[in-house]
């Protein structure tokens, strides 16, 4: 594979995520151009070789309502690139991870935690292919690939067709991406799977000290993904968080806690919903997963 660029997605809530992310790009030594999809439109500046990136395919989703991760669907509709979401350190230049490989390449552990990765309707689909589908699926946070697997028009009609649509357009961007590629007939090269067994790409799976596991030859990850509370949470305290923070300056590690501190004390003031609701909640999500009682928000 040949990588021509890399895609992210992002708006100002995300500018620190950001950040690491574009500087350990650089740092391993990759300087191909950065194509930052908006998340809406709160935009900042961007650093050198790295514009904002905005098709028709964003106003068709948008038309249809769907949450604006969808928007890394545009990825799909081209070759030669690798996306990573902004919550993600590079540790290894892309480049030289994916240049012996060909075809749709992930790299993650949802295998072992699957249930974000299909809904109620592409559950019963993706079964049909394989009985071992649970070994196909992946996050949506990285994935690459040699070659277009949609035309913009087949990648349209494709979602809007009714037993689609659902999970295309009004679920999330995973669920949508996982059904997309099985639709197409493809099946991804996972590299935390067998032959490859990359250590974990996922921070959560690093609860404690992480360097022991990536000793040995070809076993360090070529990221890592911050995916979840692991890093937002202020309590955490995971060593591999140092990765992230490793790459912001003082002032930004400033404005990183007083972010997470002002997220600590607006969920205290909040506070949660009585334990009756959270119970039904949970009943609820068990019974009908599409539907739940939603967080109190701030």
């Amino acid at each position: 594979m040949e990588l021509e660029c890399v895609y992210t997605l992002a708006n100002e809530v995300v500018r620190l995520q950001f950040v690491a992310m574009e500087r350990s790009l650089r740092a391993v030594g990759c300087d191909l151009p950065l194509r930052v999809i908006p998340f809406d439109e709160q935009k900042f500046a961007l650093p050198a070789n790295a514009e904002w990136f905005h098709s028709s395919l964003h106003d068709w989703l948008t038309g249809h309502g769907s949450m604006p991760m969808y928007r890394k669907y545009d990825c799909i509709t081209r070759a030669n690139y690798v996306y990573a979401d902004a919550d993600i350190v590079f540790l290894e230049d892309p480049r030289k991870a994916l240049a012996p490989l060909e075809g749709f390449i992930v790299a993650d552990t949802e295998w072992s935690k699957p249930r974000y990765t299909f809904s109620r309707e592409s559950g019963e689909v993706l079964p049909r292919f394989t009985s071992l589908w649970l070994r196909r699926i992946f996050n949506a946070g990285f994935f690459a690939c040699d070659r277009a697997l949609y035309s913009e028009p087949a990648l349209k009609e494709t979602c809007e067709r009714p037993e689609n649509a659902f999970t295309c357009l009004h679920d999330n961007d995973q669920t949508g991406l996982n059904l997309l590629v099985a639709l197409r007939g493809v099946v991804p090269t996972n590299l935390n799977l067998p032959p490859f067994e990359m250590e974990s790409t996922w921070a959560g799976d690093y609860p404690g000290e992480y360097e022991p596991l990536w000793r040995e030859a070809g076993r360090k990850p070529m990221f890592i993904h911050w995916a979840g509370p692991v890093l937002n949470d202020p309590c955490e305290t995971r060593p591999i968080n140092r990765l992230f923070l490793e790459f912001l300056t003082a002032a930004e590690r400033h404005e990183w806690e007083a972010m997470q501190a002002e997220k600590l004390a607006r969920e205290r003031i909040n506070g949660r919903w009585p334990l009756g609701v959270r119970l039904l909640n949970q009943a609820v999500k068990r019974l009908y997963p599409r539907y739940h009682v939603q967080p109190r928000q701030p």
